[in-house]
């Protein structure tokens, strides 16, 4: 029997009672993670939505509990039979551990060209008090086994669980950030979902599946999941934050003031106080005081010609020169014009196997399960629904749509050639 000292249970706003055992408590007390108390969740989300301000912690917290949970359901179904205590553990560690690697302000800075937080990851799990405890769990491998996991390559057939179309990274985030934004769109069955969780045989090995009596669960995630984008991550005003926030990190490496590495070992609020006191402060004060960006333009992007526009969402120097090229050409100051075209075209995507009554499986896709998960039917419509093209400027100012679109579908060297010339680069056909 577990005595006091091997786990302590944890209040939580959302799960009411969390229990963290042992291995978890040492993880918890360690400098790369409880630096996640003071990187909040949702980024400037909060200066729409006033209860955004849950964190990083928190989420990894209620991830690492939906692990718990789901292992103890497919453990009194037997069907952890056969795998080893040690895989057990790697998979709730890696759900705790999913985030240590996060950037301050969400997945700004990311989009700001940064490498992605699981890359950074790797960094975190190698510090010296997260190592250290890590090793006293006996597991062999175990960073190179929690790394492979967070980045979703590894060989457990619990994978799943920690990276993939029904991870519990997304039940959690979606719950979470729909009942602290006071939203009713992120709802999901949570319940149904990780009581349809099951693990089947593929080949020589087992992968996480989800039973058809799950499947509605399912797509009421995936939509919810839709609705959150539409309606508060890529909400017009959380993305002229975010605009702005990238724009200010990027004007200050650009002068050398920040260094990349310490941003991304900083915290939201460390950053904000250096911020302030960079060059470019006028811009940090503004979103301080909630002095946001307004919308000049804002088009939907079934207006854009498919295909195109990737250049403004994967080349954000790019970007930022013809934002200040866009500025002079509207008598503005560099760096008060910014577009904004963000994109997630796996959102709605769904790469997993579905146990069906009979049984048998079938490997949902977007070939084979387009006929009866509807919501991937339309998966591509969806998440063209939820992007907006926009233009955000400091002043009113006039930009013509048709000029703009025909900018943004033109290539990115095409762009880049525009730039050259001396002519307005709005005006500037190819």
């Amino acid at each position: 029997m577990a005595s006091a000292a091997d786990f302590e249970v944890i209040r939580d706003p959302l799960w009411n009672n969390v229990r963290v055992d042992a291995e978890a408590l040492a993880v918890l007390d360690s400098e790369p993670f409880q630096r996640l108390r003071y990187v909040r969740q949702l980024g400037h989300a909060f200066l729409v939505y006033p209860g955004a301000t849950h964190t990083r912690f928190e989420h990894a917290l209620g991830t690492y509990h939906l692990a718990r949970r789901t292992l103890a359901l497919l453990r009194e179904r037997g069907e952890l039979e056969g795998i080893a205590r040690d895989q057990l553990v790697l998979i709730q560690l890696a759900a705790l551990l999913h985030d240590v690697g996060h950037y301050p302000f969400s997945h700004a800075l990311e989009e700001a060209g940064f490498p992605s937080h699981e890359v950074l990851a790797t960094e975190r799990l190698r510090h010296p008090s997260l190592r250290h405890v890590l090793m006293k769990t006996g597991i062999d491998r175990v960073e190179l086994r929690l790394i492979a996991l967070i980045a979703g390559r590894s060989r457990s057939p619990l994978q799943g669980l920690v990276s993939g179309s029904l991870d519990l990274d997304k039940i959690e985030y979606l719950t979470r950030d729909a009942r602290m934004c006071g939203v009713p769109y992120g709802t999901v069955d949570v319940d149904r979902l990780i009581h349809s969780i099951t693990l089947i045989s593929d080949g020589d090995s087992q992968t996480v599946a989800v039973h058809e009596k799950g499947v509605s669960a399912l797509e009421s995630l995936l939509f919810a999941k839709y609705q959150m984008y539409r309606n508060v991550y890529w909400h017009h005003a959380v993305r002229s934050a975010t605009a702005m926030f990238k724009r200010l990190v990027q004007d200050t490496l650009a002068e050398g003031v920040l260094h990349s590495g310490w941003i991304a070992e900083s915290t939201d609020e460390a950053l904000m106080e250096r911020l302030h006191s960079a060059p470019h402060a006028p811009l940090a004060l503004r979103l301080k005081r909630r002095q946001l960006y307004k919308r000049v333009l804002d088009i939907p992007a079934g207006s854009v010609r498919s295909g195109t526009g990737g250049w403004i969402s994967d080349n954000p120097e790019l970007v930022r020169q013809v934002e200040d090229r866009i500025a002079s050409e509207c008598d503005l100051q560099p760096g008060e014009v910014l577009l904004d075209f963000p994109k997630k075209p796996e959102m709605l995507e769904v790469e997993l196997p579905v146990r069906m009554r009979s049984g048998a499986v079938v490997r949902l896709n977007r070939e084979t399960g387009s006929d009866w998960l509807g919501i991937q039917r339309v998966s591509h419509e969806l998440h063209t629904s939820a992007r907006r093209l926009r233009v955000f400027a400091a002043e009113p100012v006039a930009v013509q749509g048709s000029e703009l679109m025909s900018l943004v579908e033109r290539t990115g060297e095409s762009v880049s050639a525009a730039l050259e010339q001396e002519t307005g680069l709005l005006s500037t056909k190819e």
